[in-house]
């Protein structure tokens, strides 16, 4: 009796174990993503006037609570990259860990969820990068807004589309 007691314990012990490391395999790999795609495409992912496709991963939240911290960190070292300094890696990521966990707040009201990265990117990477480039504050808003509505609308809406297939399926619980 003690000893399948013993196997049980252990057995439940490892599908937290499991469940831990799938959960810091997919922070890790939400990161990766979303640093190489904007350091791969660095020319259309910084400054005043970007389209940073990583920021169609922003859906990310709506399915998967672990990539609030994986987008974080992914923004963190894409911006150690960019051209703007301490401000875009301390500013910028900490914008994207508040879009994303809007994103996640808001992930039963889809349009609030979408449009949670568009809004706090534009309003807020203006705030300091109208100072980096002399550039109007509403200026760099409007051309923000619409580089991230392109990512996170256009390009986020097709993973969004796929994700939720997969999760009608049932296949996305293996992700």
């Amino acid at each position: 009796m003690k000893y399948q007691s013993q196997r049980l314990l252990n057995k439940q012990a490892g599908g937290k174990l499991k469940g831990r490391a799938t959960k810091v395999a997919r922070i890790a790999f939400i990161a990766g993503l979303y640093a190489a795609l904007t350091i791969y495409l660095q020319p259309i992912s910084y400054g005043p006037l970007q389209v940073r496709i990583s920021e169609a991963l922003t859906i990310l939240p709506i399915f998967f609570v672990e990539a609030v911290p994986g987008l974080f960190l992914g923004c963190l070292i894409a911006n150690i990259f960019g051209p703007f300094g301490i401000y875009d890696i301390v500013f910028g990521s900490l914008l994207t860990l508040t879009a994303a966990f809007l994103t996640y707040r808001f992930r039963k009201k889809t349009v609030l969820a979408f449009m949670s990265p568009v809004v706090i990117n534009a309003l807020g990477v203006s705030a300091y990068l109208t100072f980096l480039t002399n550039v109007p504050y509403f200026i760099l808003v409007a051309q923000i807004a619409v580089g991230e509505f392109i990512a996170v609308v256009g390009i986020g809406s097709l993973l969004y589309a796929t994700l939720l297939r997969l999760e009608k399926s049932q296949a996305l619980q293996t992700l």
